[in-house]
């Protein structure tokens, strides 16, 4: 699928691994909307890259549907891709045999509604204005690539309610794959192992910490970059015959329980 003149909506686009692809998409002439809370970030990277900032919490449809309509007036909308998400660590129970010490389920909540259920309501909105571009010489009308991860597959202790929202993006995305099929859009999922973005901070502890976990990569012995995982997005949009896949980018590695 070509993507050169179209335009994309990049979610959690201002930073890490949506700015990559952002940046990776603006290069292949898409014009890019950075659908993001981080405002500051979010400007001043679409100013960069010659594309829009739309202030977007994923859960909220009107400011989904502002982000769609920003595509489309730049250009027919022929990419989306899901990087928003947020991340949280709580064991399932505590040690005291108290009910107060269990998993708060408010935290539980908000990370599924963020990470899978913003993930859908990103593509049930945006998949319908794509259905409508003229088809390509396959009947291509569109590609959306989910971000999930490792986790979904080898969640670690702690990590119930972040892996069971990363694991329902994987598990949704055969479905939402024949779902879309009859209007020619096509759907992958990415699962990121250990990537270097912002979320390890950027302090003297958080470069000791990043290569302590580096130890635990099969091969190569580093975290991965952004910029790998905007190279396989980019793939999975533009190549016509990857559809319904869920692709792990993670050197090898496979999560020890803690």
């Amino acid at each position: 699928m070509d993507l050169n003149a179209t335009s994309a909506i990049v979610t959690g686009g201002a930073s890490g691994l949506g700015a990559a692809t952002s940046r990776l998409l603006a290069e292949r002439g898409v014009r890019v909307v950075v659908a993001d809370l981080q405002e500051d970030k979010g400007t001043e990277l679409a100013r960069e890259i010659g594309g829009i900032f739309v202030p977007t919490d994923v859960t909220n449809t009107e400011n989904v549907i502002a982000a769609v309509e920003a595509a489309i007036e730049m250009a027919p909308l022929k990419s989306l891709v899901n990087c928003a998400g947020i991340g949280w660590a709580a064991r399932t129970i505590g040690r005291d045999g108290d009910y107060g010490s269990a998993h708060d389920l408010d935290q539980y909540r908000r990370v599924i509604e963020i990470n899978l259920i913003g993930t859908f309501n990103c593509i049930r909105l945006a998949a319908t204005k794509m259905s409508l571009n003229e088809p390509d010489v396959d009947g291509a009308r569109g590609a959306i690539v989910n971000t999930a991860s490792a986790a979904a597959e080898d969640g670690q202790i702690g990590q119930a309610a972040y892996s069971s929202s990363k694991g329902g993006i994987v598990g949704m995305t055969l479905p939402v794959a024949r779902d879309l099929a009859v209007v020619g859009i096509r759907i992958n999922t990415i699962l990121p192992g250990l990537i270097d973005t912002p979320i390890y901070g950027s302090f003297e502890d958080s470069e000791a910490f990043k290569a302590k976990l580096a130890k635990d990569v099969l091969f190569p012995h580093r975290l991965g970059s952004g910029a790998e995982f905007a190279s396989l997005a980019l793939e999975l949009l533009g190549n016509s015959y990857m559809n319904a896949e869920s692709v792990r980018i993670d050197a090898g590695i496979r999560m020890p329980p803690k």
